[in-house]
């Protein structure tokens, strides 16, 4: 059966926005290692559209952004959107009730989905479907921007934290 794991950086007041702060080579190149190690990835569709992004080449990408490129582009992609007729390569338009697609998408592969975004993380988390939550704390502070738990915080139990690069930790919480 395969596990939901959100993660996003955040801020330290708690936004996630990624043109905020960019992650420095080390935390970059854990992203590689998680998106290569990755059974695929679940989105919603406004973080599903800023992802395109790595569907096309781009001249100027050092080795790890073109790493990263690959791996994206090899694992299976799940859109949830009301809006969106069709996506793109190696993407699935996840329509209907969303938890029935949701549990019948972990029951049917193995690994770690990412889930990606919060508006997403917060229907799933509503519905008891997350089994991780991956947070990497940069030290900047925001004061506005999209908070990582869209909705009420559900109670969660530390299982890890360590340090990535120069300046994030990683703090790893199950629900509790």
């Amino acid at each position: 059966m395969a596990r939901l794991v959100f993660g996003m950086n955040q801020s330290l007041d708690g936004y996630v926005d990624h043109l905020a702060f960019v992650p420095d080579a080390t935390l970059f190149r854990h992203f590689v290692a998680e998106a290569e190690g990755q059974a695929g990835s679940l989105y919603g569709r406004t973080v599903y559209e800023l992802m395109r992004y790595w569907d096309d080449e781009h001249p100027e990408w050092n080795a790890d952004e073109r790493a990263f490129a690959v791996a994206w582009r090899k694992q299976p992609k799940w859109v949830v959107s009301r809006s969106a007729k069709s996506v793109g390569p190696n993407a699935t338009l996840v329509e209907g009730d969303l938890e029935t697609a949701i549990r019948a998408l972990k029951a049917e592969r193995q690994g770690e989905i990412e889930v990606a975004g919060p508006a997403l993380a917060r229907s799933l988390t509503e519905l008891g479907l997350i089994d991780e939550y991956r947070i990497y704390l940069h030290p900047v502070v925001l004061r506005h921007g999209t908070p990582y738990f869209a909705g009420p915080r559900p109670p969660l139990r530390l299982v890890s934290h360590d340090r990535i690069g120069a300046d994030v930790i990683r703090l790893t919480y199950v629900p509790a």
